[in-house]
């Protein structure tokens, strides 16, 4: 297979020159959410680094190029951010086309902005290619709209972990009463204190919430519970990292009256292009 196999429209799409860096979002799972940037980006890069978020598959539409696995995962050992940094720095200083491959988007607790300005201080040029962050795209595919006209017309999108790995010293108060819907990257392992925090907080028990596992991918898991619950039922339903946790949903499209199989995300992996 080679990489001019993988279709694209008539455009006049940019050349990725030697020495640059491409920080690119790879999306939620499915390699049908990938723009078509990041896809002009596959065609022609050297070298691919990625994170451990990026679905193998679409790393199988750039077979030209290398890859080099530099994934952060919680408790794994993992690649130090600086260590990342200095590579793509590296690599780029080879006069080698990189193209910085993050699940979701690169932006959105991604450690995006951190890698763009490394690069940027020692004089690489840089495209951004936005993805679509799995706290938006991951939960359409689980059928939770993360605003709905009849319950919340907001939401806040939440890390679960700081710099070093900690719970952040959220205003879990302020938090609590700013928006109906919190969705909460990377808080599964710290899923106890998250909920006793907003139930403290003045939150009721009987909040609906849900969790979503593998978002967008074949292997996606969805849970719904309750604030006060949720963490056993993780528990009890083997909830693992990767996982978003949504708290205080509503609306469930499944909770509407229809009959659950109705609803048909495209989370089933794509075909690779014919060799």
């Amino acid at each position: 297979m080679e990489h001019a196999s993988i279709p694209l429209p008539a455009a006049n799409w940019p050349t990725m020159q030697p020495g640059w860096v491409w920080l690119c979002g790879a999306g939620p799972g499915d390699p049908g959410l990938l723009a078509l940037h990041a896809v002009n980006a596959l065609r022609q890069a050297d070298v691919i680094v990625h994170d451990a978020l990026v679905n193998p598959a679409i790393l199988e539409w750039a077979p030209q190029a290398d890859r080099i696995d530099m994934g952060k995962r919680g408790g794994k050992p993992s690649a130090r951010q600086a260590e990342i940094s200095a590579r793509l720095i590296e690599l780029a200083g080879q006069g080698r086309r990189v193209l910085r491959l993050k699940g979701g988007d690169p932006f959105v607790f991604g450690r995006g902005g951190e890698e763009a300005e490394e690069l940027m201080a020692v004089g690489i040029p840089l495209k951004i290619i936005p993805g679509i962050t799995a706290g938006i795209g991951g939960l359409a595919y689980a059928g939770l709209p993360v605003t709905h006209r009849d319950t919340n017309q907001a939401v806040t999108f939440v890390t679960g972990h700081d710099r070093k790995g900690k719970l952040p010293g959220h205003d879990w108060a302020a938090l609590s009463k700013g928006a109906g819907v919190l969705v909460i990257y990377m808080g599964v392992s710290r899923v106890g204190t998250i909920a006793q925090s907003l139930l403290d907080a003045g939150r009721a028990a009987d909040t609906p919430c849900a969790v979503v596992m593998q978002a967008a991918c074949a292997d996606q898991q969805v849970v719904e519970t309750t604030l006060g619950t949720l963490q056993t039922d993780l528990q009890k339903a083997n909830i693992t990292s990767p996982a978003l946790l949504v708290i205080g949903r509503d609306v469930l499209i499944r909770q509407k009256g229809a009959a659950p199989d109705l609803l048909h995300p495209f989370a089933s992996p794509l075909p690779l292009a014919a060799e």
